[in-house]
């Protein structure tokens, strides 16, 4: 990968502040095990580095090519892969998602008594696609909940097992009522899971093959997938969880991982793993404004379509959010179609430009885009959760502060 600091206007000098705290605060303490930066801006990579270990326990660096899980930096390439059936004319955002899983048709809103107990009402609009691509559907949550109408979800996903499928879910779903009225709320959680289904619908094609074809392809993203085969094994990373005081967990070893084989559920929300240079290539292909080298994924004013705060009234996550989960802070950040979006430095209290996006992965993965200082940053580790350390707002200001021009 060349590096070209000063062409990309950036003081070379001041980007090694990277280094020195990824390398001084996290991987020589032990925090982290290994971690893997780059720096875009335009065509030219400012800053590239490898720090650590991508496998404690066999001592092996991470390297140019380690495979990392990246959980949820998978619903940005999700909801790209849907807006290109949208700009082929197989939607609009304001189809009810019924039209398409029929099943859901009787859906009701849940409200909870006070005994604990759900009465069910009739939504006062349909849930629609764009409900579904700005996590405003009311969908039960898998994720750990004292909510009766998670649990009644959960319960019933748990018994479905590892045989389930994005159908099959969804026909569970079709029996839960939704947590609140579509459109009014945002809750982190199923959503960009009904978007890999609408994929399979609307294309016809099983979710991995649509994706392979119109994105990973195209935009040679050679190692991007939901497994990892056994030929690639020995370039995928393990997975730890933070301990305070003491060394991170292992939990998840790449020999015996269940990314070993090609799961039955394709989560368009969490299941995919990748390399840096791939997802970088997805990154330049969205600096590119929906182009790289060529070959367009999405057109120009789809993707400012996307990039644009979709909350109700221009409103940030603070004002909106059910549960306060999330791959990204809710202080002045909007949420577009699949990427969270920057209101601006003062709204946010960080360093960056009104109209970033961005989003993150729970094994504290990260990426964002600066569409006004034509800039893109990849951020690989592997430790969970995603809230362990502050590394993205860290990297935040590492990276602006090296600005030349």
């Amino acid at each position: 990968m060349k590096i070209d600091a000063e062409g990309a206007g950036f003081d070379e000098g001041r980007l090694e502040r990277i280094t020195e705290h990824f390398d001084r605060r996290y991987v020589g303490p032990g925090k982290i095990t290994g971690c893997q930066i780059t720096v875009l801006r335009g065509d030219h990579v400012a800053y590239h580095r490898s720090l650590g270990l991508m496998d404690r326990e066999r001592a092996k660096p991470v390297t140019e090519d380690t495979i990392w899980r990246i959980y949820s930096m998978t619903k940005p390439i999700t909801s790209v892969a849907l807006m290109q059936l949208y700009e082929q004319g197989a939607f609009l955002l304001t189809d009810p998602v019924h039209r398409y899983i029929p099943s859901w048709e009787g859906l009701k809103v849940g409200r909870v008594r006070d005994d604990g107990s759900i009465e069910t009402v009739e939504p006062e609009a349909p849930m629609t696609v764009r409900d579904a691509l700005t996590h405003m559907t009311g969908l039960p949550s898998p994720m750990a909940s004292t909510h009766p109408i998670d649990r009644a979800f959960a319960a019933e996903r748990r018994e479905a097992g590892a045989s389930a499928t994005l159908e099959s879910v969804c026909e569970i779903l079709s029996r839960h009522p939704l947590k609140f009225q579509p459109g009014t709320r945002w809750n982190y959680g199923l959503s960009t899971d009904v978007c890999a289904r609408l994929v399979e619908v609307l294309s016809g094609r099983p979710f991995d093959d649509y994706l392979t074809t119109e994105i990973f392809e195209p935009l040679g993203m050679v190692d991007t997938g939901f497994f990892v085969p056994d030929e690639k094994l020995e370039r995928f990373a393990a997975n730890y969880s933070r301990r305070p005081g003491e060394p991170p967990r292992l939990v998840d070893d790449p020999q015996t991982s269940t990314y070993r084989h090609r799961p039955s559920y394709l989560s368009g929300a969490g299941g995919l793993v990748s390399t840096t240079a791939d997802y970088l290539a997805f990154c330049r292909m969205l600096v590119g404004r929906g182009e790289l080298e060529g070959r367009r994924i999405l057109g120009r004013k789809t993707l400012e379509l996307m990039t644009v705060n979709h909350l109700p009234g221009g409103a940030d996550l603070t004002q909106v959010a059910v549960g306060g989960f999330g791959e990204a802070g809710f202080r002045g950040v909007g949420f577009g179609l699949g990427f969270a979006v920057g209101m601006g430095p003062a709204a946010t209290a960080m360093v960056g430009s009104a109209g970033e996006y961005y989003w993150g992965g729970a094994a504290s993965t990260a990426f964002w885009v600066d569409p006004k200082e034509d800039l893109a940053v990849v951020f690989m580790t592997q430790l969970m959760p995603s809230a362990a350390y502050p590394f993205r707002a860290q990297l935040r200001s590492l990276v602006y502060q090296a600005l030349a021009d």
